[in-house]
């Protein structure tokens, strides 16, 4: 898929099943290729007709940016298959520094609000994974046990390409493996998650006031957090 804006070169995008099975999209007729020139073949209609949509909604120039579903299936396919391995060590690392392990030291109702928020996240993820993480105040990184790091890889090696695609979005707009497990497995949907990995910044924000710049980069997140949400309901 090309970086950036060209002009529109078809009439018509519609999706439809795919010579090799599941379903592809096509424009005029002809199937979409991924950057790689792989077949854009993937497992839902659902799926298929939502990226169809990203391109029929294109007008005189086509904006990539604007076409999240196609850009998180175009990683899946062409990236995720051979670096599997390197993308998990990745989000392991993440879980090692996760956001909901490093609390305030001060003031007393944002440490609060951290603890309502996070504490729950964090049971469940030990819960659910068998991974207990250690918090800490400030910010000196601690160490967390191998065990529950070895559990979250185990739970995310099962994983397909597109489903990690889409976990990789999510631990990065929110900064938290436990964010994007949670909202992988159901246990929140995107608004929960964009609510859970903003709790600094809107506290920031009703202490000091909306700052321009601080509600793009959250609008930013929060369109991310959504794309890759929506990917994971369409599969």
């Amino acid at each position: 898929m090309f970086t950036g804006p060209r002009k529109r070169f078809y009439k018509q995008a519609a999706a439809g099943p795919a010579s090799g099975g599941g379903f592809a999209i096509f424009l005029d007729g002809r199937a979409v290729k991924t950057p790689q020139g792989a077949n854009l073949d993937v497992p839902s209609e659902a799926l298929a007709q939502a990226i169809a949509t990203e391109w029929e909604a294109q007008e005189d120039e086509i904006r990539p940016h604007t076409m999240p579903l196609m850009r998180l299936t175009c990683t899946a396919i062409d990236r995720l298959p051979q670096v599997r391995s390197e993308v998990i060590d990745q989000l392991v690392q993440y879980a090692g520094t996760d956001l909901l392990c490093y609390r305030a030291e001060a003031p007393s109702d944002l440490v609060e609000r951290q603890n309502e928020t996070w504490n729950p996240l964090l049971d469940w993820l030990e819960a659910t994974y068998g991974a207990g993480l250690k918090t800490t105040s400030g910010i000196i990184a601690i160490p967390q046990d191998k065990e529950p790091l070895s559990n979250l890889r185990s739970a995310m090696e099962p994983l397909g390409n597109i489903e990690l695609s889409a976990l990789t979005a999510m631990t990065q707009a929110s900064g938290s493996l436990v964010i994007g497990l949670a909202v992988l497995s159901g246990h929140l949907d995107a608004a929960q998650a964009f609510a859970a990995s903003q709790v600094d910044e809107t506290y920031q924000m009703e202490k000091w006031g909306q700052d321009h710049e601080a509600l793009a980069r959250q609008n930013k997140l929060r369109e991310d957090l959504e794309s890759a949400t929506r990917l994971i309901t369409l599969l």
